[in-house]
């Protein structure tokens, strides 16, 4: 049976949905208690696909509703809305026009895997991001207490200091609670590698839960470091990587520094590179690349982390 693509622009009262192809939609609250009426008016409608936005959280009720009630949910990042809209020629901006946008794009834009999370692995995303918030504020705080002109404002900078350190202790052990209920296998294999701990396994598995089970390029892909070529013609610029997830890829990023000084493949791989000319960063990220495809295989054929030779 033939189903339409439907776009819902979220914010944080309310949702606003699109048919594409039929003159018609609809406005509900977002809050749970009437996400069953907009399932069944989408349902009622034919619709199949669901476009929305990342809008800082607030899609995420809605959409594990609509994947649980067995429709096809995509989420896209806010940018690729705003150029879908500058390429058709859109100027104007009111929710049921981005709606009825993100409607058209549903119909053309290449679906994506999409799996539905586990409450244990929202909650461990929530705490590896409250660590990272707690840790932010922490080191902001340091800046402050270097730069601080008045003396009558340090003591009040160390104690909110020493607070937010107690924080982050408490929320780690949170963190390790947290990643043995999801998967305590996973964990202990990512802890295995030397160079990588709790806190970077742990982010590994909140923002990238399809490691060790999507193939090694769309891992990469995912994580924000596959490389993409620059061709036009006779040109041959340099490739470069693009998208994917910020979080996971910072995360991969600290954490590929200690690989490299603890393990001498690692080591080797990347000083090869720097002396072939590529830059810090460049060297890196394909160090990145490598770890986090053999990464992906550890898990995906549940093995031990396998060093070789430098």
């Amino acid at each position: 049976m033939f189903s339409y693509p439907a776009g819902i622009d979220v914010s944080k009262g309310s949702l606003e949905v699109r048919v594409d192809l039929l003159e018609t939609g609809v406005s509900c609250p977002n809050v749970e208690g009437d996400f069953p009426g907009l399932i069944g008016w989408l349902l009622l409608h034919q619709v199949g696909r669901v476009l929305l936005e990342a809008t800082g959280g607030y899609e995420r009720s809605v959409m594990k509703a609509l994947q649980a009630a067995g429709f096809e949910v995509i989420r896209i990042n806010p940018r690729r809305a705003k150029s879908f809209a500058e390429a058709m020629g859109q100027k104007a901006k009111t929710d049921p026009i981005d709606a009825r946008l993100l409607a058209q794009f549903a119909a053309v834009i290449k679906s994506p895997d999409s799996r539905i999370t586990s409450v244990e692995q929202d909650d461990l995303r929530a705490l590896v991001q409250q660590r990272e918030n707690f840790v932010q504020q922490r080191d902001d705080d340091k800046r402050r207490l270097k730069t601080a002109s008045s003396e009558a404002v340090k003591p009040a900078l160390n104690s909110h200091i020493d607070y937010l350190c107690k924080a982050i202790k408490s929320i780690e052990k949170l963190i390790r609670q947290s990643t043995e209920s999801v998967d305590s296998e996973t964990i202990t294999r990512l802890c295995s590698v030397k160079g990588i701990g709790l806190i970077t396994a742990a982010s590994l598995m909140a923002y990238l839960p399809e490691l060790g089970e999507v193939g090694r390029h769309q891992i990469a892909a995912l994580a924000g470091i596959a490389p993409y070529n620059d061709d036009s013609g006779t040109h041959e610029g340099r490739r470069h990587i693009s998208g994917g997830r910020f979080a996971a890829r910072r995360s991969l990023y600290m954490a590929c520094w200690s690989v490299i000084r603890l393990q001498p493949e690692f080591n080797t791989r990347y000083r090869a590179l720097r002396e072939k000319g590529k830059c810090a960063k460049v060297a890196l990220i394909a160090c990145m690349r490598v770890l986090l495809i053999r990464l992906n295989a550890m898990i995906r054929d549940g093995t031990e982390w396998r060093g070789h030779a430098a």
